[in-house]
C-alpha cells in the first residue's frame, strides 16, 4: 500500500499541471497506474478518492504505521536501531492494543515476514540496511559527538518545560541481592591469614529496584521486582511508603513490568499538556522496545529521552549520585541484620525491611548534585572536557556493529 498523503499530493500536483504522471509517481513514491486513474476521476476530490477501496487493506491503519515508522527512524538516529524482530513484535503489540483483527502468530507474538516486506514497500523512507562497522571511539565510547547530539534534542525539550527542575526525571534499575557483594572490613588479630564473616545462603537471588528522581531532589517511590511467580503481601513489609511491586522468575525488569512502573510514574508526577515532564532513561530493551510506554508517554505529556549508548556512567544522574550510596547503605543494613539475628539468613522477605538504606540514600542533595555533575540540570553541555572523552575512548579498542537490521 502506498502512502495516502503522498498519493493525495501527487494527484494535486498532476491536476495542477506541475508535473506529469511519471515524474509525480517517482517524486511521491506512488504507483503510476493508480495515480493516473485517480487524476482522471474528476468527479471526486483527492481526499474522496483516497477513501475508496484499493484492494486488501493492511492490518495496521496508516496512522499507526506512521507512528511505527517515526519511531524506527528516531531510534536509528540515536544508535538504538530496531531489528526486524523488534518491528514485527511492535506491530503485533499495536494490533492487540488497538483491538485489530490480524493474521499474526499469537504464539510468537509477532507479525510475519510477509507483513514486514509489505511494510517496507508501503514506507519507502525506510530500508533494510546491512549493519555498518562503526568505530568504538565514535559510538561505544563516551565522546563529544554523541553528547552534543543528545543535548541538541534535550535542550529543545527543556524549553518546553521552561527549565523547571521539578519536571526533569531520571529512571534506572539496579539489583539488590540477599548475598553481600562486598563485605565490610572488620578489626581482627594482626597476622591472621583468613577472616570469615556470616553471609546469606541464597547467593545470586536478585531483586530489581526501579528508582526515579528529579533535578529538584524529589524521589518517586520505587518498584521492586521479586524473583518468583506469585506475589505475597509480606514481601513489601517495611518498604518505602508508596512503593509498588511485581514478580518475574528472573527478578529482572521486563517490558510489561516497566509499563506498570510507567503508570505509577504518571500517577505520581501527574503531567498535563500545560505542565509536561521529561523522563531520561538508558537504552535498555524494556525502555526502547516498549511500544506501550511510547504510546502512554505520548498520551500523557511525557517526553522520553534516551541517553547516548554507553554513557550512563558519566551522564545518568542515578548512576552518578544515588546507586553507590544505596548499595553501600544496603550492605551495612544486611551486616547489621545478620549480626542481630544470629543463626538466620537474609531472604526476599527481609529485603524491603532493610531499605532504611533507600531512605538514607534518597537525599535531596544527592539528586541535585548528580543532575548538576552530569550537566543535565542546570543544562550544561560543556560539563565534560576533552580529557573526559579521551580517557573513556582510550579504554576501548575494538570495533562494534550498530544493529539496525535483524541479527
Amino acid at each position: 500500500m502506498w502512502n495516502p498523503e503522498k498519493m493525495r499530493d501527487a494527484v494535486k500536483a498532476v491536476r495542477a499541471g506541475e508535473m506529469g504522471y511519471l515524474r509525480a509517481s517517482k517524486s511521491y513514491g506512488v504507483p503510476k497506474g493508480t495515480l493516473e486513474k485517480y487524476v482522471k476521476n474528476q468527479s471526486k476530490t483527492p481526499e474522496q478518492l483516497l477513501e475508496m477501496s484499493s484492494g486488501r487493506k493492511p492490518v495496521l491503519p496508516y496512522e499507526l504505521e506512521k507512528l511505527l515508522v517515526k519511531y524506527c527512524m528516531e531510534m536509528e538516529e540515536r544508535y538504538f536501531g530496531l531489528t526486524i524482530a523488534d518491528v514485527k513484535r511492535m506491530a503485533f503489540e499495536l494490533a492487540i492494543r488497538n483491538g485489530l483483527s490480524h493474521p499474526f502468530n499469537p504464539k510468537k507474538e509477532s507479525a510475519g515476514k510477509k507483513w514486514f516486506k509489505l511494510f517496507l514497500k508501503r514506507h519507502p523512507e525506510l530500508s533494510l540496511r546491512t549493519p555498518q562497522g562503526v568505530s568504538a571511539a565514535r559510538v561505544r565510547s563516551f565522546n563529544a559527538e554523541n553528547v552534543n547530539a543528545f543535548f541538541d534534542f534535550y535542550e529543545k525539550e527543556l524549553d518546553k518545560i521552561h527549565c523547571n527542575a521539578h519536571r526533569v526525571y531520571n529512571v534506572d534499575e539496579t539489583g539488590l541481592t540477599v548475598e553481600q557483594h562486598k563485605l565490610q572490613k572488620v578489626v581482627a588479630s594482626k597476622g591472621k591469614k583468613q577472616i570469615s564473616n556470616l553471609t546469606s545462603a541464597e547467593r545470586g537471588s536478585l531483586i530489581t529496584t526501579v528508582t526515579c528522581m528529579n533535578a529538584a531532589g524529589t524521589f518517586v517511590p520505587p518498584l521492586f521486582v521479586f524473583p518468583r511467580k506469585n506475589m505475597k503481601a509480606e514481601l513489601m513489609d517495611g518498604a518505602p511508603p508508596g512503593s509498588i511491586s511485581a514478580c518475574h522468575i528472573s527478578g529482572w525488569i521486563q517490558t510489561d513490568i516497566f509499563s506498570k512502573w510507567f503508570d505509577h510514574f504518571v500517577n505520581f508526577t501527574k503531567p498535563t499538556e500545560a505542565d509536561p515532564v521529561i523522563l531520561i532513561l538508558d537504552g535498555h530493551h524494556s525502555h526502547t522496545r516498549n511500544i506501550e510506554v511510547i504510546e502512554k508517554a505520548r498520551l500523557n505529556n511525557v517526553a522520553i529521552i534516551c541517553l547516548p549508548p554507553h554513557s550512563t556512567a558519566k551522564m545518568q544522574p542515578l548512576d552518578v549520585g544515588f546507586m553507590k550510596p544505596l548499595k553501600t547503605y544496603y550492605a551495612q543494613e544486611v551486616s547489621n541484620w545478620l549480626r542481630h539475628n544470629q543463626g538466620r539468613v537474609v531472604t526476599h522477605f527481609q529485603v524491603t525491611k532493610l531499605l532504611l538504606a533507600y531512605q538514607k540514600a534518597a537525599k535531596m542533595k544527592n539528586s541535585i548534585n548528580a543532575f548538576r555533575k552530569t550537566g543535565l540540570f542546570p543544562c550544561n553541555r560543556d560539563t565534560f572536557s576533552d580529557d573526559d572523552f579521551a580517557i573513556h575512548a582510550g579504554s576501548v579498542s575494538e570495533d562494534i556493529v550498530i544493529p539496525n537490521s535483524e541479527t
